[in-house]
This record gives structure tokens, C-alpha cells and sequence, in this order.
């Protein structure tokens, strides 16, 4: 990175994040996209940028560990059937307003974002970093296989659909075709990979209790990403398909609110990760396609017992919205994750969408595209700081709020909002 214009937060009450209080009024100087000091001594460097603190609260930029880049602000039938370029047009004009939200990084669940990031590494736009899984690997008829009737069997209007030619989905059946599937996506650029493992809400065919993939196969993926130094996260809810993950060196489960406490326990003792979303039936719920009501309404009934069984078994619980299909939603993000304090004191909560997330994000080894110290506000990690209005450890909901609330906010030293 090329040296920029020094910043100093004047006043400003540092949130730890791993103890969860704020300290007292110091100068935070910013240099060259990373913390550089934190004193209340600490002097302003010559030609530096001053930002008044006030006795506000600074605080680690935000990370959103289930994220869809591409996905998150475009109705299904344009996700999966519509004009690529118009696609990536909305995809970069909703990767600003996640930053402008506090999301400094997110780790890209499924979908074509490889373009996107390189765009904004590059400078070209602003959005948060993104860690990509590259195409979803799906077998047929599961989670991933979004191809209409007429287009099965494959070959009878040509060897790949829409969706697969975009980059959305992989589908691969077989040990071999996932070994295949799984080593493109690692060439194209991906920090990890993402397979169904099980049913889903959003597709058509797979009903939600369904296992996906046998234990070889997704053994496949596992075995090609450790020969490049990263990991495989499932998308999966159910007890079996879990267990199948976990015995295959799966370390990541997304979603799994159907799960019960013996597989929770199995998790736990295997140092699985659990990227957990608090889907609710309320006012935030996404859009479910037509038909498939009732596998919503059978997952969102798990959603409390997931939390209470992560809890009671100390599982490494990560966060992520895994907005889809939803510009309306996808704008609440913040809010979708102050609504965890519904299980998680305000200070679990932060710690959770920063250095914990964080935490699950090296598990990318070699493959981790962004270097350096992510989720916290201490001296030596990537400047991504959010100058609050308030105290979010005394009102959590100033995350649901943030174009009031965060006064500032920077990426890796570069201020992207300032009001």
C-alpha cells in the first residue's frame, strides 16, 4: 500500500472488543492502513488529518461472515437468469452501501465475485474486502441446482446453465467432478469453498431434510482445499448432513437450524466453526419463492434452539446475514445483527461480528487474500475503524442505524464516510 495522509481520532474511547468496555479518552494516529498508536499522549504528525473524537466511541469495522456480494440486492430471477453486466452494475453499487453500513469485510458465501473484489482492491470502487468462495458446488437436484426442468438431462440445451456460466453455481456429481469443481474455484482466486450439503429454502427441488454429497465427495473438496492451504465450508441444517460434514474435514457449517445437541456437541469437540444467522418469522424475513413456505416456516422454528445449543456448548459461533434476493433487506444488515441481542449481551454481539469473525477468516492459511490483523482496534492491525455516535455497548441498536449513527468510517486507513 502506498503511504497516505496520516489521521488521528483526538478523544476518542476505544472499544476492546476481546473484554468488551471502553477505555478512556485517547488519540488513535492512523499511518500507512493501520493503527499506528494509541495514547492520550500521543502527538498529531505533521500534515495529518484531525478528526475530532469528543468523548465518542471508536470501534473495529465490521465483518459479515455469510455474505452474497452479487446476490444480496437483486430478485432471484435476475440472480440466476438475467443480463451478467447488469448484475455486476447493481453488485458494485450495493458493495458502497455495505461499507457506508460498517462492513469493512465480508466473506463471500457463493457467486461470481471475483471481478467485484478485483475492482475494489484495485481502488476502482468502493466496497468492503471480500474473502470469495467463487461458484457454489452442488450436486444435482440439490441446493445449488437452480436449472429449470427442460434443461435436465444436461447436453439437451446445451452442456451448462445460465447460473454455471455466470459463475454462480458449480454442479458436480461424482468424486472426480467435485475434485474438478473444486480445484477451478482455487484457480479462479478463492480464499475457501462453499458446498450444499444439505437441502434448502431458496431452491426448488431438494426437500430441507435431504443430505447432499456423500462423504467422499465432499471429502474431495476437503482434500483439494487443504493441498492449497484452506478449508470447506457446508451449507447444511440438518443432524446427518452435519456429521457426514464433520467426519469428511469440513470446518465451517453455515446455517444448521435443525440441528440437535448430540451433533452440536459432535461440532464442539471437533473445533467446527458455526456460522449461525438469526432468521426470524418477522418483519426482516427474505423472500421465499413460491412453494416453498413451509421450508421456511420448519427452519426459522430451529433458530432458538441453534443459539441456546451454541451457547451451552461453547461452539466457535461466527456471524452472517445470508441476505439474498432482498435490496430491502439487504439494507438492514446492521440491524439483522443487533437483533442477536436477543441471545448475546451487547458486548458478545460486537465481539462477535469483529474478532471472532475475524478469527474464522484466517482459517483461509496461505489462501487469506488480506494480510494482517482484522477486528480489533489495537496498535499494528489494518486501520477499519467506525467513529460512533453513542456507545453501541450501551445501545446495541446504533448498528441498525448507521447512516446517524457512525460519524466516520474508514477502510484500511482511508476515510470512506465522514458527516
Amino acid at each position: 500500500m502506498t503511504e497516505t495522509q496520516p489521521t488521528v481520532f483526538q478523544q476518542v474511547r476505544v472499544l476492546d472488543v476481546r473484554h468488551g468496555t471502553v477505555g478512556d479518552p485517547a488519540q488513535v494516529v492512523v499511518r500507512d492502513g493501520v493503527v499506528d498508536q494509541i495514547s492520550a499522549a500521543a502527538e498529531v504528525p505533521p500534515g495529518a488529518r484531525v478528526v475530532p473524537g469528543d468523548g465518542r466511541t471508536l470501534m473495529p469495522g465490521l465483518i459479515d461472515a455469510h455474505w452474497h456480494s452479487l446476490f444480496a440486492a437483486v430478485p432471484l430471477a435476475t440472480a440466476m437468469l438475467g443480463d451478467v453486466g447488469y448484475l455486476h452494475i447493481v453488485a458494485a453499487a450495493a458493495a458502497r452501501e455495505t461499507l457506508l453500513r460498517g462492513f469493512t469485510t465480508v466473506r463471500d458465501a457463493g457467486g461470481p465475485s471475483f471481478g467485484l473484489k478485483q475492482a475494489i482492491d484495485a481502488g476502482l470502487i468502493p466496497g468492503p474486502r471480500i474473502y470469495p468462495s467463487g461458484a457454489m458446488i452442488s450436486q444435482t437436484g440439490g441446493h445449488g441446482d437452480f436449472r429449470t426442468r427442460h434443461e435436465v438431462p444436461r447436453g439437451r440445451t446445451g452442456h451448462l446453465s445460465h447460473a454455471e456460466l455466470v459463475g454462480a453455481v458449480r454442479i458436480a456429481d461424482g468424486v472426480s467432478a467435485v475434485f474438478e469443481a473444486a480445484r477451478e474455484q482455487l484457480m479462479l482466486g478463492a480464499s475457501q469453498l462453499k458446498l450444499m450439503a444439505g437441502g434448502g429454502v431458496a431452491s426448488p427441488y431438494d426437500p430441507l431434510d435431504v443430505t447432499q454429497y456423500t462423504e467422499d465427495e465432499l471429502r474431495a473438496a476437503v482434500e483439494a482445499a487443504e493441498n492449497w492451504g484452506t478449508y470447506v465450508m457446508v451449507h447444511a441444517y440438518t443432524p446427518r448432513a452435519v456429521r457426514q460434514s464433520v467426519r469428511a474435514g469440513v470446518k465451517c457449517i453455515e446455517h444448521g437450524q435443525l440441528l440437535d445437541e448430540e451433533t452440536v456437541a459432535l461440532m464442539a469437540e471437533n473445533g467446527v466453526w458455526w456460522s449461525l444467522q438469526p432468521f426470524m418469522d418477522d418483519e426482516d424475513s427474505p423472500p421465499v419463492p413460491p412453494g416453498n413456505q413451509s421450508k421456511f416456516d420448519q427452519m426459522v422454528q430451529g433458530t432458538e434452539t441453534a443459539y441456546e445449543l451454541a451457547r451451552k456448548h461453547e461452539v466457535r459461533l461466527a456471524w452472517g446475514t445470508d441476505t439474498l434476493f432482498d435490496p430491502g433487506l439487504a439494507a438492514k444488515q446492521g440491524k439483522q445483527l443487533a437483533k442477536t441481542a436477543r441471545w448475546f449481551t451487547p458486548a458478545e454481539v460486537l465481539t462477535m461480528a469483529t474478532v471472532t469473525n475475524a478469527e474464522l477468516l484466517t482459517l483461509s492459511g496461505e489462501r487469506n487474500p488480506y494480510p494482517g490483523v482484522l477486528g480489533v482496534v489495537e496498535e499494528g492491525a489494518l486501520a477499519d475503524l467506525i467513529l460512533v455516535n453513542g456507545n453501541p455497548l450501551d445501545d446495541l441498536q446504533l448498528l441498525a442505524t448507521p447512516e446517524t449513527s457512525f460519524a466516520v468510517i474508514m477502510k484500511q486507513g482511508e476515510v470512506v464516510k465522514e458527516s
